[in-house]
């Protein structure tokens, strides 16, 4: 198998965790109406330790299959990706694992590596939604996966954070000849913080750089262009950058409407996502129904 083989491989595996109940934590059902009302509450709190698990299992679950002694799977933390097969293979495949916990609604994982690593689509992302079996409580199931390139998705994001004079997505420094922990591979956005005057001298210099100014670019040409910009006037960096919600990939907010469309006991996802941010009365009666 070469490395595209063994990536599909392991996407099918994780496509076929859709309705899977992990055994990995078991929230009791709530012994009283006083306890689920605050359990509803909280129960997103828990996404990112169960994010944690999950990666760990689905590790656990590729290396039980057959890879005919080529390689095992690997869980980086921290690293990138999540999932890397640690083989002789060039280059080597991996799985950026994000997990979406939909009664919070909003993907709040981040996607920040830069599109210049992906030139050979060896990594894939996997967006995993999962819930409590019965919505507040039980076993964690998996609702559905989604798995897209990781190039398509930083791709998405450029493009639609990438915007000068008025936003500028920036890729990291070469760090090529440092040591493995110490290598950038994250981009940052900043956005434009100056007067309105300021604002309309800086669009006139990107308009002289042409037709394609305003369109991203990885090269250190054009990268070395926008840093005079952030040289010339204010800006800040977005600490919400990049976050998959966001960035208005085709893809992905297909995937994403279609688990808000997931009816459980006659509503759908997004339904009881509501229930559970609203007052107390009716997070009381949401309760009722579901212990």
């Amino acid at each position: 198998m070469n490395y595209k083989e063994v990536l599909d491989k392991a996407c099918k595996e994780l496509l076929n965790l859709k309705g899977q109940i992990l055994d990995v934590l078991d929230v009791k059902k709530p012994h009283s109406l006083a306890y689920g009302q605050h359990l509803a509450k909280v129960i997103s709190k828990i996404s990112p330790l169960i994010g944690n698990m999950i990666e760990f299992s689905i590790i656990e679950q590729l290396n039980s299959l057959d890879w005919k002694g080529l390689g095992v799977w690997i869980r980086q933390d921290p690293g990138f990706p999540d999932a890397l097969f640690k083989s002789k293979l060039e280059p080597q495949p991996g799985i950026e694992i994000k997990t979406w916990f939909p009664l919070a609604t909003e993907i709040t994982a981040r996607f920040k590596d830069s599109v210049s690593h992906f030139d050979n689509n060896q990594i894939n992302v996997a967006l995993v939604a999962w819930l409590p079996e019965f919505l507040i409580y039980g076993k964690p199931k998996i609702i559905d996966v989604w798995i897209g390139s990781a190039k398509s998705v930083a791709e998405s994001r450029d493009k639609h954070y990438h915007n000068p004079p008025d936003y500028l997505v920036f890729e990291p420094e070469d760090t090529s000849s440092r040591t493995q922990n110490l290598q950038q591979t994250n981009t940052n956005g900043y956005k434009f913080q100056d007067s309105a005057s300021d604002f309309a001298k800086a669009e006139k210099e990107v308009l002289s750089w042409g037709k394609d100014g305003k369109v991203f670019n990885s090269s250190k040409e054009y990268q070395a262009k926008i840093k005079t910009l952030l040289g010339k006037y204010s800006y800040r960096l977005d600490t919400n950058f990049a976050k998959m919600d966001r960035i208005e990939h085709k893809e992905l907010e297909e995937f994403k409407s279609k688990i808000l469309k997931i009816k459980i006991d006659n509503k759908t996802i997004k339904d009881w996502a509501g229930l559970v941010t609203s007052d107390d009365k009716v997070i009381e009666n949401m309760v009722k129904e579901i212990i």
